[in-house]
């Protein structure tokens, strides 16, 4: 399992940020399907203040780039993307046309059960 960790901001607006978390709530279940089929295991979004954090758990076969292929030809995901747009915006320092972006880790630590 590979895991991804993403950040995006949203707009800082609380009514905005408000009905973006109600989505949320209620996402289409196409999109979902979207997600899962991708290879992705897990997702997780997280948010303070504007800032969103997401992590991903996906299996050895998942790919950005193939993710991409598939949901530009799903017309639900393209909607969902859209819609989404109104309340999102891209963290400062991302490339020209990126939304969700890759974080870097920096620091792990593991326990043996203590």
């Amino acid at each position: 399992m590979r895991r991804y960790v993403l950040t995006l901001d949203l707009k800082d607006d609380v009514s905005l940020i408000a009905e973006y978390e109600q989505w949320h709530r209620e996402v289409w279940p196409e999109v979902e399907q979207s997600i899962l089929a991708s290879g992705i295991r897990r997702m997780e979004i997280y948010r303070f203040s504007n800032r969103l954090v997401m992590i991903l758990d996906a299996d050895e076969q998942f790919s950005f780039e193939r993710k991409a292929m598939v949901d530009e030809a799903n017309p639900h995901v393209q909607e969902w993307e859209r819609l989404m747009w109104k309340y999102q915006q891209p963290v400062p320092g991302a490339k020209q046309g990126e939304k969700w972006t890759i974080m870097n880790k920096i620091f792990e630590i593991s326990g043996n059960g203590v």
